[in-house]
């Protein structure tokens, strides 16, 4: 008597861990050929696991996790993300704006200059709350 194994399909886990990694790779600028150089597989394998159409190994997940310079469990949902009305961090990983700022940000060597636009932009972020209270 034979076995068949029906090929195992991906999941919405598999497509969630996927766009999460596309998300931190895009977030450092990385290609998705640089990643796939650092994992020894083609760039074609890394769109397959980011689209979510190949399923991530647990020890490629880790390299990927070392890779990238996070904790594997950056990957998986964490349903105390969207706490207190605040975006999640996929949320803000996905927006153009957000990864701007980030990537601009990053470029400020000097410590002080960051000190200050990080308090000029959480004093536009708490004005901008401040107004949305008054109009309501």
């Amino acid at each position: 008597m034979t076995l068949t194994h029906a090929p195992k399909l991906t999941t919405d886990g598999d497509r969630s861990i996927g766009s999460r990694i596309a998300a931190y790779r895009t977030a450092q600028r990385l290609s998705q050929s640089a990643l796939a150089q650092a994992l020894g597989v083609t760039f074609q394998q890394v769109q397959k696991y980011e689209k979510g159409r190949n399923r991530v190994g647990a020890a490629r997940l880790q390299a990927i996790a070392d890779f990238l310079g996070v904790q594997v469990s950056t990957f998986f949902d964490d349903p105390a993300e969207a706490v207190d009305g605040r975006a999640s961090i996929q949320h803000l990983l996905q927006d153009p704006d957000v990864m701007e700022l980030v990537r601009t940000f990053a470029t400020i060597s000097d410590k002080v200059t960051r000190r200050s636009v990080l308090s000029i932009v959480k004093s536009a972020a708490s004005l901008q709350t401040v107004s949305s209270d008054a109009m309501n």
